[in-house]
């Protein structure tokens, strides 16, 4: 038999109160999903998975949905649902609650709540899920406008980071300039004090193309013979 998830087993799990918060399209295909408690990735699947069989045509405002295993707490918003898998021993009251600040959360984050507005924002709206409910499934006890407060500091903060790295990329890219700079000048340095000195054997003779050979080759040069001694003065006696 399949392990049951778990939001159905008891131990630690017994007191958590949110176990995902999803936006859903109304044909079951999970936009977003946030996870507060560890969880496989099949498993939320499998939890999400089942959420549009178990609703049917119900079109009620917000309400919610018991199995054996678990309980989703859902608000329609417009072609999308805002869902909430709990366990059975969550609060339903604070359950509900929960759900209808998320529902003024997601069209505040995102400018809307049509796909494409969802689908555009949902880092911002994990952000923005994290406010309200903490690691562990707790809800937070914020208002709208303080998760609007934390968002813009946030924000701050990570506008403040990019410039400080923007910097420091900046930095990094000048010394490097600075450097090749320097080594181009050492270069050029070195060649001009190597210019002026020429070794054996290299210098403008040496680049002057070699006399042609005649097609015969040189001829060897006849020494003139010089008259020796006794000869000199002319003939006999």
């Amino acid at each position: 038999p399949l392990p049951r998830p778990p939001c159905a087993r008891g131990g630690a799990f017994g007191a958590m109160v949110v176990l995902s918060a999803a936006i859903t399209t109304r044909n079951g295909r999970v936009l977003m999903a946030r996870q507060f408690v560890e969880m496989s990735r099949i498993r939320i699947e499998g939890l999400l998975a089942a959420f549009p069989k178990l609703l049917g045509t119900d079109a009620k405002q917000h309400t919610f949905l018991e199995t054996d295993a678990c309980r989703y707490v859902y608000q329609p918003l417009e072609q999308t649902y805002l869902v909430l898998i709990t366990n059975k021993a969550s609060n339903i009251v604070e359950d509900i609650e929960t759900i209808r600040l998320l529902s003024k959360v997601v069209p505040d984050v995102a400018d809307g709540v049509t796909e494409e507005k969802i689908c555009a924002k949902l880092f911002e709206l994990v952000f923005a899920f994290d406010e309200v409910i903490a690691t562990g499934g707790y809800r937070e006890h914020v208002t709208l406008q303080q998760i609007r407060v934390n968002m813009e500091m946030e924000s701050h903060e990570e506008k403040l980071w990019e410039m400080i790295q923007s910097s420091k990329r900046e930095s990094a890219r000048d010394e490097m300039q600075r450097q090749a700079k320097a080594i181009r000048e050492r270069q050029r340095q070195t060649g001009r004090g190597s210019g002026g000195m020429q070794g054996i054997g290299s210098g403008p003779m040496s680049d002057a193309p070699a006399m042609p050979l005649p097609p015969g080759g040189f001829e060897p040069t006849a020494t003139p013979s010089m008259p020796s001694p006794g000869t000199r003065g002319g003939g006999g006696g």
